[in-house]
């Protein structure tokens, strides 16, 4: 280990902050991509569409929100604006925005009842806001163009009540003249610090990172302790190797890497930031409304399996529905988003733990094997600190067919198990039907159902004491 900090200390500071702790509780959350593009036919506008082709003769956000509810999806992030630069809200700083269009006979916001539809419905609201605006003239001229960015920002953030999100996607093009903006990022960061401190700040932000794709693809490992930067490759060079010094050279950090957090990053670490991932994927080929794909929604079972590499890979879902040209969102969608529900609903409906006897080879007489049973951090178990393995027992009333094992750890702890193995016990001994090397927020292990009265949970090793917060069976 090449880092210059003490490894064990560090990474139990490393935990998350309240607010990302909050998004990775909601584990399951929306996208609705909607602007003129929906009108227009395309996946991108270039700012120079009419303001009178916007005009959904249907809108109704509750009905939106009723269609998420039934998919359990906790949370709506709305595109406020695209990288067309058209506002779902009157805007007092452009004239490309719903005041000048048809709906509602120029006197609607969308934003405004998206909001309150939520609130309404029960789940959180969140905005996307492009930074690449294709229609402002400012866009390219340095400060000015920031001043006008953050006073649409500020609409959103001071009209529209509390945020869970705001998100960014970083999208940076040519303005007039070919002319390039440079983002003040710290200064949007800060703004948004100040008028919504609960709000997380998703993908190009510091609380929430992307996973390097739109197909909901997730890694293997997926890490939420991350270095925030590198040592140098001098400071390696006098702690190092030349062969480890050519490994440095070759370390990479980016959204694409299938390694981001392992111990042997880590090492090369001048400090950590806890970065949990999000992926995002859109229920259609495309993130707009298109007419043409209403039969090419995605089958229950692709966005199941998104789910599960997702939600149960320590990793939170982001998935886009469109609202098309009336302003609903499609029976197609709305029946797919139901699909998800009872299959959720049925699959989960009944924890065969609430009962079980817990126990564990390492008892310190405080944090205790039953702690496990509830699904809170307010309780956990624990061996003596020091001890970087465990062996979990879960003994069910009687044999029950079981095909998920869900395992949390007790984050507020930071992230710990580096290498774990699931067992089931069956006739012909113990049967292994999960290993692998992160848990993190959640671990949930599907597998082709097995009758069994006795689960066996493995932690191989943990960069410090593990902390397990819930185990569940289904």
């Amino acid at each position: 280990m090449y880092s210059t900090f003490d490894f064990d200390k560090t990474l139990v500071q490393c935990v998350p902050s309240a607010r990302q702790l909050a998004v990775e509780q909601m584990e399951f959350y929306a996208f609705a991509h909607f602007t003129v593009n929906t009108f227009t036919d395309k996946e991108w506008g270039d700012g120079t569409e009419p303001e009178a082709v916007f005009n959904p003769t249907e809108l109704n956000a509750d009905q939106w929100v009723d269609a998420l509810k039934t998919a359990h999806i906790k949370g709506l992030i709305l595109t406020c604006k695209h990288h067309d630069g058209f506002c779902l809200w009157p805007s007092a700083y452009t004239e490309h925005s719903v005041k000048n269009s048809p709906y509602r006979d120029g006197k609607g916001d969308v934003v405004r009842e998206v909001a309150d539809a939520c609130r309404r419905g029960g789940i959180k609201f969140g905005v996307y806001l492009s930074p690449w605006d294709r229609n402002s003239a400012l866009y390219g001229s340095g400060k000015p163009y920031d001043d006008y960015f953050c006073n649409q920002l500020t609409e959103l953030l001071t009209q529209y009540g509390e945020l869970f999100t705001v998100w960014f996607d970083g999208a940076c093009g040519e303005g007039p003249n070919g002319k390039k903006q440079i983002y003040d990022w710290d200064r949007y960061y800060a703004l948004i610090r100040e008028l919504q401190p609960n709000a997380a700040i998703s993908i190009s932000g510091p609380d929430i990172r992307w996973c390097g794709n739109e197909a909901g693809a997730t890694r293997e490992s997926e890490w939420s302790v991350l270095p925030a930067s590198l040592l140098s490759p001098d400071e390696v060079a006098q702690k190092s190797q030349k062969e480890d010094n050519e490994e440095f050279r070759n370390l990479k950090i980016s959204e694409e890497e299938q390694d981001l957090g392992s111990r042997r990053v880590l090492g090369y670490a001048r400090d950590l930031a806890w970065r949990p991932a999000e992926a995002d994927t859109s229920i259609r080929p495309g993130w707009f409304y298109h007419a043409s794909e209403d039969e090419r929604v995605k089958p229950l079972e692709q966005l199941l399996d998104i789910w599960y590499r997702t939600v149960g890979g320590n990793c939170t879902l982001l998935l886009n529905i469109p609202p098309d040209r009336r302003g609903l969102f499609h029976e197609t969608d709305v029946k797919r988003l139901a699909d998800i529900g009872q299959y959720l609903e049925q699959t989960f409906a009944c924890n065969l733990a609430e009962h079980a006897v817990f126990t564990a080879d390492k008892d310190n007489g405080h944090d205790v094997p039953d702690n496990m049973r509830t699904d809170s951090y307010d309780t956990f178990y624990k061996p003596f600190d020091g001890d970087n393995t465990a062996e979990l027992h879960v003994k069910l009333e009687c044999v029950k067919r079981v095909s998920h094992i869900v395992v949390k750890e007790c984050i507020p702890f930071s992230q710990r198990v580096e290498q774990y193995v699931m067992d089931v016990k069956t006739a012909d001994g113990w049967q292994e039907v999960c290993s692998g090397t992160t848990i993190g927020y959640q671990k949930i292990a599907h597998f082709a159902p097995v009758e069994t009265d006795e689960i066996r949970i493995r932690i191989l090793d943990s960069r410090v004491c593990p902390v397990i917060s819930f185990i569940g069976i289904y």
